[in-house]
């Protein structure tokens, strides 16, 4: 079953982000808590495409419960993944919500996406290539493409609710944030991506950059959204990487590479993808999913 769009009454919809719809659950009595539907739309370039992608929204989720689990020392707002185990009055939306849900708790969410990069690739690459910095940082002269960086960089952004997310420098981050909740993030996301990483490497394969997202529960800061899934990070073979090149890649850059060769302004209305990079995209979702959780 494809999911573009959902509606579930009695519940609320929040929001619909790029890919997840977000539901209140206080109509059912849970105040404190929301449930993330990931669907299978896709996103480029901020903009969101009008194909779904076949099982995309389950690969994103189950990847992320995984992500959660597994790096359960940042503390995050998954609840619970089970259908079997949500509240009763959800019931007859099971078949829906089956793998591509997750009761999470509510927070306040941070105005930042908190980038972490490893490797000199996509918008990092082409700063360096025409400032010598990242996010605003000088970099040693001589790099090259895909060269894995001495140490991983936080490259914050903002969060654009329509349009395109920017970078910003850390000194802007931190006066969004305030000094103290954007070294808390910084110090986080970078210790997710560093065992992240670690783990993936064992697996076969590189995380190059990835994105985080936090919100404050109370006066807590915890990881919010996803957690390194093929939207939100770049995944390459370790097989087929080579300094100098652009590896080939278990996300969407697939997609990417290929909306380059349109002659599409990056605006919406994004263009209708033809049928072999749908099922291209989706044969490596799934791919990704498989490399990480097959043990």
């Amino acid at each position: 079953m494809e999911l573009l769009n959902c509606e579930l009454p009695p519940l609320q919809k929040l929001r619909s982000g790029k890919v997840r719809e977000v539901f209140d659950l206080a109509p059912i009595g849970l105040r404190e808590e929301l449930l993330l539907v990931a669907t299978d739309r896709l996103s480029a370039f901020d903009c969101i495409l009008p194909n779904a992608i076949p099982g995309k929204g389950v690969v994103l989720n189950q990847l992320s419960t995984f992500w959660f689990q597994k790096l359960s020392f940042v503390p995050n707002h998954l609840i619970e993944t089970e259908v079997e185990n949500y509240p009763e009055a959800l019931a007859p939306y099971a078949e829906l919500l089956q793998g591509r849900s997750m009761i999470v708790k509510k927070t306040a969410p941070l105005p930042v996406e908190c980038v972490v990069r490893g490797y000199l690739a996509g918008s990092g690459w082409h700063e360096y290539q025409s400032q010598g910095t990242l996010a605003g940082i000088p970099l040693p002269a001589g790099l090259q493409q895909a060269e894995r960086l001495a140490t991983p960089h936080f490259t914050p952004s903002t969060k654009a609710e329509e349009g395109h997310d920017e970078p910003i420098t850390w000194e802007a981050c931190q006066q969004l944030l305030g000094k103290e909740i954007a070294e808390q993030v910084r110090s986080m996301s970078i210790a997710l991506y560093e065992a992240g990483s670690k783990f993936a490497l064992e697996q076969g394969i590189i995380i190059a950059d990835t994105k985080f997202e936090f919100g404050l529960l109370g006066d807590q800061v915890i990881l919010i959204d996803e957690c390194m899934t093929p939207d939100s990070s770049r995944f390459w073979p370790i097989d087929q990487y080579e300094i100098g090149k652009n590896p080939p890649s278990f996300d969407k850059q697939f997609v990417r590479d290929y909306l380059e060769t349109c002659s599409w302004n990056k605006l919406p209305p994004a263009p209708t993808l033809p049928e072999e990079i749908i099922i291209k995209t989706a044969q490596k979702y799934q791919e990704a999913l498989e490399r990480f959780t097959k043990n």
